[in-house]
C-alpha cells in the first residue's frame, strides 16, 4: 500500500490538475455561446445565397462560368479543418479519421491532393509525410473572413487554372455540444445548369445579365461556404473541449474520493500499529 505521503501528494496533483479542467470548460462554454450565435447567423445567410446560385445557373449553360464547368474528377483537392489545440475529446481524432477514409477509398482511383488548415491536422500528416499543397498550422487565431477569403482564392485559382477538377472541405458540424459530424462538402464546381433544372425556379428580374451576375455571385459562393464552415468547425471544438473537460472535471472528482478514502484506511492502519507497537512495548517491560 501506498504511503501516506505519497496518497497525499497524489490528492494535491488531481485536485490542482480538476481546477484547470473546470476552468477550461467554463471558457470553452463561454465561447461555445458566441460561436454556437455565429453559426445559427450564418447558416440562413449561406443557404439563401445557395438559393439564389440554383437559380441563376438553372438559366445558363456550364460555359457561362469557369465554376460550372463540370469535369471527370481525375484530380481532387480534400480541404481539412482540424483544431490547433486538444483536450477536446475525439474531435481531431474523428475528423483525421475521416480524412483518410476518403483518401484510402477515393485515392485508389483518384489523385487526391491534401490541404490542411489546423495544427493538429497538420502535424498529423507532416509526421507521416504526407503531401500537402496548403497548411495553415497557426489558421484559428486569424480573421474568419480574411481566412476564407484566402482559402477561396486558393481553391477556385486551383480549379480554374486546371490544376484540380474538384476541391471538397471536410468539417465538423456543430449539432450540439455533445454531438459534432464530420461532414464532407464540395464546394468547387458548382452545381451545372441540368442538375439545377429538376426544380422550378422562382421568376427574377436581373440587373445586370445574369452572366455578370455569376461572375460576381460564383466567387462569393464558396467563400460563404467555407465561411460557414469555419464557424461550424469553431463551435464544434469548442463544444467538444466543454464536454471532454466536464468529464475529466468528473473523473478527477471521483479519483479524489477513491484516494481519499485510501488515505483513510492507511492512516487508520498505521494508527491501529502504532497501539499495537506501545501495547506491546508496555507488555514487555512488566
Amino acid at each position: 500500500m501506498a504511503t501516506l505521503k505519497a496518497i497525499r501528494k497524489r490528492i494535491v496533483s488531481i485536485r490542482n490538475t480538476q481546477q484547470i479542467t473546470k476552468a477550461m470548460k467554463m471558457v470553452s462554454a463561454a465561447k461555445l455561446r458566441r460561436a454556437q450565435e455565429a453559426v445559427v447567423q450564418a447558416r440562413p445567410y449561406a443557404e439563401k445565397v445557395a438559393a439564389l446560385l440554383k437559380n441563376l445557373s438553372a438559366r445558363v449553360a456550364q460555359e457561362a462560368h469557369p465554376l460550372l464547368m463540370q469535369r471527370e474528377e481525375k484530380r481532387v483537392d480534400l480541404w481539412l479543418l482540424t483544431a490547433d489545440r486538444g483536450l477536446c475529446g475525439g474531435y481531431n481524432a474523428n475528423l483525421i479519421r475521416a480524412a483518410e477514409g476518403f483518401l484510402r477509398v477515393h485515392g485508389r482511383e483518384k489523385e487526391i491532393q491534401l490541404a490542411v488548415v489546423g495544427r493538429k491536422g497538420v502535424d498529423y500528416f507532416r509526421r507521416r509525410r504526407v503531401e500537402m499543397i496548403a497548411r495553415y498550422p497557426n489558421a484559428w487565431s486569424r480573421s474568419m473572413g480574411e481566412l476564407a477569403a484566402e482559402i477561396a482564392e486558393q481553391m477556385i485559382g486551383r480549379f480554374v487554372r486546371g490544376e484540380t477538377d474538384g476541391a471538397y472541405i471536410l468539417y465538423s458540424r456543430f449539432r450540439s455540444a455533445l454531438s459534432q459530424v464530420p461532414t464532407l462538402e464540395k464546394l468547387v464546381p458548382a452545381a451545372t445548369a441540368a442538375e439545377q433544372r429538376e426544380e422550378l425556379p422562382v421568376e427574377y428580374l436581373f440587373e445586370p445579365d445574369v452572366r455578370t451576375l455569376l461572375a460576381s455571385l460564383l466567387p462569393k459562393v464558396v467563400e460563404v461556404g467555407i465561411y460557414r464552415a469555419l464557424l461550424e468547425a469553431v463551435a464544434s471544438e469548442h463544444g467538444a473541449r466543454m464536454t471532454a473537460m466536464d468529464s475529466a472535471t468528473t473523473n478527477a472528482a471521483d479519483m479524489i474520493s477513491s484516494l481519499t478514502l485510501q488515505m483513510n484506511r492507511a492512516r487508520q492502519a498505521s494508527i491501529t500499529r502504532e497501539l499495537m507497537e506501545i501495547v506491546s512495548t508496555a507488555e514487555a517491560l512488566k
